[in-house]
């Protein structure tokens, strides 16, 4: 047998990361509610720019872009990286400050890519107990060692749609030592009205262990065009910008996120029509009573259902594809008995609630 070369033995432990599907099982296209796009698209101000010339490498430093961002959230820029996506930042703040021997840890129940970023750097993974399915504070706290070296949380949390609200997330934060890198990964921040803010931003100014990463993937509508950011103090900066891609946003990509950000009415309209459309999802569920069915609190642009009746999450997960919606079935996330549903249109989400209701009813 031809000899090949041989990966790390961490490499080979990680189980790739799944994204949501957008065919049914036959191939079939499905109106697609599995990866918390957002339903109303993109700003128009952002499509007005898509055609950037492409011959020419981007900007590395991502600067006008980067400018915006902290303009907006009342940032230095220098203390701005961008990165391919929230997830390439994920990856390189453990990279920077974990490896063999040391320790990641997040609450159960969390983004896929914690365990596989802790991994890829050659350290453990320790997952701590969930409170109801939402990060419990002191249950992370008590898992911290003189090995752990990041603690991963998202908020509001994916798949689940739990919120750490500000005074608990200022705890966890004031239980970790100041060599632990705290990563509060607020992938779905916007969706989440501004009196209601975590106060990670603030934590990661005034403290050295504090990094807050967010994407244009979500509320921005601008998942093809892979666009993440993150800030934190000047030495963290410096670590991810050491170790990213050079040329990591595009040039199509870093004006479609500057003409995003200066449409901050697209921003509030998306935010408004998913708290609007989410309450109601969130009614038509309860008013199944005794159904079985248990959405969790959400403050995302997802709700996790919890099947606890007679229907099933993968009986329903089959029959709203042949009603032709794909959803997040989640069995290798542990969650075999619940559906990540993302929030869509007014008309999606009532056809959705109307199959599930015909499933639970006729569930035996």
């Amino acid at each position: 047998m031809t000899k090949t070369p041989t990966p790390k033995s961490w490499i080979e432990a990680i189980h790739a990361y799944v994204p949501g599907k957008s065919t049914g099982a036959d191939g079939r296209p499905l109106i697609k509610l599995s990866a918390n796009e957002n339903p109303l698209g993109t700003s128009p101000a952002a499509l007005a720019v898509r055609a950037v010339e492409p011959s020419r490498y981007p900007d590395p430093d991502s600067k006008d872009l980067r400018a915006g961002i902290a303009a907006l959230h009342g940032l230095d820029p220098a203390l701005v990286v961008m990165g391919t996506g929230s997830d390439e930042l994920l990856h390189l703040a453990a990279q920077g400050y974990a490896g063999p021997g040391d320790e990641v840890l997040f609450p159960r129940y969390s983004f896929s890519v914690y365990d596989i970023a802790a991994r890829r750097c050659g350290a453990n993974p320790v997952v701590a107990p969930d409170a109801d399915y939402g990060t419990d504070v002191d249950a992370l706290l008590a898992l911290v060692s003189e090995r752990t070296r990041a603690v991963f949380i998202a908020n509001p949390n994916n798949p689940t749609g739990s919120y750490l609200a500000k005074g608990e997330l200022a705890r966890l934060h004031a239980g970790l030592p100041a060599d632990v890198l705290l990563v509060v990964d607020q992938a779905y921040g916007e969706y989440v009205a501004p009196e209601d803010e975590d106060g990670a931003m603030d934590l990661a100014r005034a403290h050295g262990n504090v990094l807050v990463t967010r994407t244009f993937s979500k509320i921005y509508g601008l998942a093809g065009e892979r666009i993440g950011w993150a800030t934190g103090a000047a030495p963290l900066v410096d670590t991810l910008n050491r170790i990213r891609g050079p040329f990591n946003v595009s040039n199509t990509g870093q004006a479609m996120g500057l003409a995003a950000v200066h449409d901050q009415a697209f921003v509030v309209h998306a935010r408004e029509h998913n708290r609007a459309e989410r309450e109601r999802f969130v009614a038509a569920l309860n008013a199944l009573g005794n159904h079985g069915l248990r959405p969790l609190p959400s403050e995302a642009n997802f709700v996790l259902i919890l099947f606890e009746g007679a229907l099933t999450a993968e009986a329903a997960y089959n029959g709203l594809a042949e009603a032709g919606y794909i959803v997040r079935w989640l069995p290798g996330q542990g969650l075999p008995q619940a559906l990540r549903i993302t929030i869509g249109t007014a008309e999606q989400m009532d056809a959705i609630a109307a199959a599930l209701r015909t499933m639970a009813e006729t569930a035996k």
